[in-house]
C-alpha cells in the first residue's frame, strides 16, 4: 500500500507548516510523506523558526522553500495549522485544523510553544 501524502497548509508557509513538515519528517512517522505549502508564499521561510529548530532540535530547514499547494504532490490529508480569519482554499475541505497562534515576529518561546503544540498534533494524529 502507497504512502498517504499528507500536506500542512497556512496562508504564507514559512513559519508554522514548515516547521511541521520538518518535525513530522524528523519523527518519521511510517506510511507518509510529509509537505507543506501555502496560498500566498512568503519569499523565504521565517528565519527565526529555522534557527530554533537548528539550535534546539538539530533540524535543519534550510533546504525547504515556501511552495504552493500546486508546488506539491495532491494530499490525502490536508491540515491547517490555523487560519485565523481565513483559511486558504485549497481546493478541498481540510480533515482537520491544529488552530495554531503564527509567532513570527514574538520571542524564541511563542516559537517553542508552538513548536509543542505541533509535536503534540503530530503524535495524536500519526503516533
Amino acid at each position: 500500500m502507497a504512502d498517504k501524502t499528507v500536506a500542512f497548509i497556512c496562508t504564507h508557509n514559512s513559519c508554522r507548516s514548515q516547521m511541521a513538515e520538518a518535525l513530522a519528517k524528523r519523527a518519521g512517522y511510517q506510511g507518509y510523506q510529509f509537505y507543506s505549502a501555502g496560498s500566498v508564499p512568503k519569499e523565504q521561510i521565517d528565519q527565526d523558526a529555522v534557527r530554533i529548530l537548528k539550535e534546539k532540535f538539530k533540524i535543519d530547514m534550510r533546504s525547504q522553500y515556501p511552495k504552493t499547494i500546486r508546488d506539491i504532490p495532491a494530499p490525502d490529508i490536508a491540515i491547517s495549522m490555523g487560519c485565523g480569519v481565513k483559511c486558504p482554499f485549497i481546493g478541498r475541505d481540510f480533515d482537520d485544523d491544529w488552530g495554531l497562534e503564527d509567532p513570527t515576529g514574538k520571542p524564541d518561546e511563542e516559537y517553542l510553544k508552538v513548536i509543542g503544540q505541533i509535536q503534540e498534533q503530530l503524535k495524536r494524529r500519526f503516533g
